[in-house]
């Protein structure tokens, strides 16, 4: 899956996974990890996702990676806010009251970069991702991360022969292998969701539950 792919994802506006409305998962599941306010999260490939507006109505401040720059310029004017602009190595970084956004590839992202964060938030990377990818982003995701770091995971789980991703299947199976040496995996909620997402029905699918995880890297 190359930048092309997402590059004409966001020029086509083909972005289902976007959510206007604020993930559930989060709202609910939120104040089970140690957090304060202030502390900063991280959202990796985080489109123009509204939770980030939640996290710092909540406090926090936050950090997100982004390839698209188109999705990055449509999060800030669509919410009428006027971010200062730098550029740090291979990324533009658009900053604004406690967010910033860096515009680039989440696979050239260096610790030195970051910098400490908190917690991370996954909504839809993991399963934006193919296999293969996918063992990419969780190795890069643990040279960025200190221990002790929380992420909150969502991710889905259907028969992956049923639909082309993305979004794709990864099951509790995979998790734990992905995730296992280097975190503590929590489970806490499986929500079959497949009557509320009617688009992924009419794809054909037959079951698809939301899946939401606590990891703590060890």
């Amino acid at each position: 899956m190359q930048h092309e792919f997402w590059h004409e994802r966001w020029q086509q506006n083909q972005i289902g996974f976007h959510k206007q409305e604020i993930n559930p998962h989060l709202q609910h599941y939120w104040s089970r990890l140690s957090v304060s306010q202030g502390d900063r999260v991280f959202v990796p490939l985080c489109g123009k996702s509204n939770d980030m507006l939640w996290l710092l109505g909540m406090g926090y401040q936050v950090v997100g990676v982004e390839l698209s720059p188109l999705a990055v310029e449509s999060f800030f004017s669509e919410n009428d806010l006027k971010p200062t602009l730098r550029r740090n190595g291979d990324f533009l970084i658009s900053e604004v009251d406690g967010l910033q956004i860096f515009c680039g590839d989440f696979f050239a992202l260096r610790p030195a970069d970051l910098g400490p964060v908190k917690i991370v938030y996954d909504r839809a990377s993991l399963v934006a991702l193919p296999a293969d990818m996918r063992i990419k982003y969780v190795s890069s995701l643990a040279t960025l991360l200190l221990p002790t770091t929380q992420i909150l995971l969502i991710t889905l789980d259907y028969p992956q022969h049923e639909m082309q991703g993305p979004p794709f299947s990864v099951q509790d199976e995979e998790v734990s292998r992905l995730f296992s040496p280097w975190c503590n995996v929590e489970l806490l909620a499986s929500e079959n969701v497949l009557e509320q997402e009617t688009i992924f029905k009419e794809r054909g699918l037959t079951r698809m539950a939301e899946q939401t995880y606590q990891l703590v890297v060890s």
